[in-house]
């Protein structure tokens, strides 16, 4: 087989829907594949603005008053009566259970304890179960199911 040959080979294979051909030839072989193509898909990011939380803007407009933002936030925490909050770790889709059919990890009035899931906050298709990190009772929960929540953003008060 000479070299015209297998390059009409070559483009019958390109012109075709065939992806292999094998000949055999006096001995000689010849083995032509179609690699797949690979389909590069890109993700598409819708631009939404940001919304700003209240608890952010009642800080921003009353920095001057307080000095900084720590100081507001442990102005609130002072007035809350020994109530710890269990902020989320990370950015991320808050579930108050493992799926839509089964119940919530806790509920107002619940104990935990250090080790107590409380939610799930998934990022990316990750499912993270997120600890109490406190030991206590649930006095408040402050995100509703499905709801996006930013890093540090607290999730539950605890007594």
């Amino acid at each position: 087989m000479n070299f015209k040959e297998i390059k009409e080979l070559i483009e019958i294979l390109d012109q075709s829907s065939l992806t292999e051909i094998n000949i055999e030839d006096k001995g000689n072989v010849v083995n032509l594949k179609k690699e797949k193509e690979t389909e590069i898909i890109t993700p598409q990011i819708s631009q939404q603005p940001m919304q700003q939380l209240a608890p952010q803007q009642g800080i921003a407009s009353n920095s001057s008053a307080t000095g900084s933002v720590e100081e507001a936030t442990s102005n609130e925490s002072s007035t809350d009566d020994n109530l710890q909050t269990i902020n989320a770790p990370m950015v991320g889709t808050f579930y108050k259970s493992p799926s839509p059919e089964e119940s919530a990890y806790v509920q107002v009035g619940d104990s935990v304890t250090n080790e107590s899931t409380v939610c799930i906050l998934e990022a990316m298709k990750l499912f993270n179960e997120i600890q109490a990190e406190v030991t206590g009772e649930i006095a408040e929960i402050l995100v509703e199911d499905g709801q996006m929540v930013e890093y540090g953003q607290p999730l539950f008060k605890v007594k």
